[in-house]
């Protein structure tokens, strides 16, 4: 976030409803596919968030409706947050300081990584860079505000 202030509240601006378009691409085999969908940041009491994500995957092997949630708690600054899984499994910490915004997830046996980017105050996007003996992926999101709350 070019204007980033130790004031910039996450939790604040990621609160309420944005559209996603996710770009799929296994690099082992060369296959594309796409997921076109919502991202709905619910406020929770505890000053956190509830990430409920559903749309449409399309997949070669796979098309139609697919669904997920995180949780997201304050972390230890208010332009940071901390995923879980939503059984309380940690999963990584988000955040667009340019100190912060990267960030990793051990998934034996194959490492995920993340990065993401401010792109002002109603766009931003992530990468996902998964790698190891499994998996060879890039899935890259970018998220509009929707108009509608």
């Amino acid at each position: 976030m070019n204007d980033r202030s130790p004031a910039f509240d996450l939790r604040a601006y990621l609160a309420g409803r944005w559209t996603v378009e996710r770009d799929l691409l296994d690099r082992a085999s060369g296959t594309r596919g796409t997921f076109s969908g919502v991202v709905l940041f619910t406020p929770t009491p505890d000053g956190g968030l509830d990430l409920h994500e559903e749309g449409t995957m399309r997949w070669p092997t796979f098309t139609g409706p697919a669904t997920r949630d995180y949780v997201l708690r304050s972390g230890s600054r208010p332009e940071e947050m901390a995923v879980f899984f939503p059984d309380g499994r940690p999963f990584h910490h988000m955040s667009f300081s340019p100190e912060a915004n990267l960030d990793n997830h051990w998934c034996d046996p194959d490492t995920y990584r993340v990065a993401y980017a401010f792109e002002g105050p109603d766009r931003f996007s992530y990468s996902w860079d998964v790698a190891g003996p499994r998996k060879d992926l890039l899935l890259t999101s970018h998220l509009t505000r929707s108009a509608t709350a």
